[in-house]
């Protein structure tokens, strides 16, 4: 029996947390991360988020580490679930992490909305297949759990009027500052890092094309070339295409090393408050 079955028979309320690490460790673990990479991108078009990230200096002198410090606490949270012994203890140090600043409940609502909804439109998009009605609302329903276990207050009470909140909230608040361009800077070179020195442009030319307008505006960066994209766009979905005729997977990506590159081995050796920015040890942790 296919995973689509599987998730046709689960209720997208009660077993989010299984039908999500479905999608995310057995359908589409490569298009998940990748979507949540340009997620957390999508976030630093906020003025707020782009200013507090600034002043922290974590991207300007360790962004691979601050970029694998949330995607492996978010992915110990999808692969155990959020109330296991490893995602209380993720969500014990994001909270501490967060704790050391002060945030909007507005951004902090708004950079959860983007969990949910940029996987979504990217598989949509992007993916073998689209989404069944259940993986998009198991999506919210996971996040909606997490945010209120982080403190987030006033998470909308459906799928519909969190992305309500979500496309409002960017047409309000995406505008162009210095920071903004800062960070989408160091992050556009951390991306580039990943590829050898040749490719840098083309990969700055590739990241140009598939961000949409708006998120070029408040970045400061030039508006993407319509070919290039194209090709860009046709490139992920040979890939689909590819992936398609793939056996299904039998094990979790999320069971083993996710390719980060500041813990090697992870998990093995490691656990989730070894994550993150230094900090002070407290009782009980």
């Amino acid at each position: 029996m296919g995973w689509v079955k599987v998730i046709e028979g689960l209720d997208p309320e009660t077993r989010h947390q299984d039908i999500l690490r479905i999608t995310a460790g057995y359908e589409f673990p490569w298009d998940y991360q990748r979507s949540l990479e340009f997620a957390l991108f999508r976030t630093y078009c906020v003025p707020s988020i782009s200013a507090l990230l600034a002043r922290t200096g974590e991207f300007e002198h360790r962004p691979q580490k601050r970029y694998d410090d949330t995607a492996l606490l978010m992915g110990e949270l999808v692969e155990h679930g959020y109330d296991s012994e490893r995602g209380r203890e993720s969500l014990r140090n994001v909270n501490r992490m967060h704790g050391r600043y002060t945030i909007s409940n507005d951004d902090m609502r708004y950079v959860l909305s983007t969990f949910v909804y940029d996987p979504i439109d990217w598989i949509d998009r992007y993916g073998w297949r689209r989404l069944h009605p259940n993986e998009r609302l198991a999506s919210y329903h996971f996040y909606r759990q997490v945010g209120m276990r982080m403190g987030i207050k006033d998470i909308p009470d459906s799928f519909q009027e969190f992305h309500r909140f979500k496309t409002e909230y960017e047409h309000e608040h995406f505008v162009y500052s210095d920071d903004n361009h800062r960070i989408g800077t160091y992050t556009l070179r951390l991306f580039q890092s990943w590829y050898p020195g040749l490719l840098e442009r083309p990969v700055a030319t590739a990241v140009y094309a598939l961000i949409d307008d708006r998120m070029s505006t408040a970045f400061g960066f030039p508006k993407g070339s319509a070919r290039v994209r194209a090709v860009a766009e046709a490139g992920l979905r040979a890939r689909s295409g590819v992936v398609r005729l793939l056996p299904k997977r039998r094990v979790s990506a999320g069971s083993g090393d996710p390719g980060n590159r500041t813990y090697p081995g992870y998990p093995v050796g490691y656990r989730p408050r070894d994550l993150g920015v230094e900090q002070v040890q407290t009782p009980g942790d």
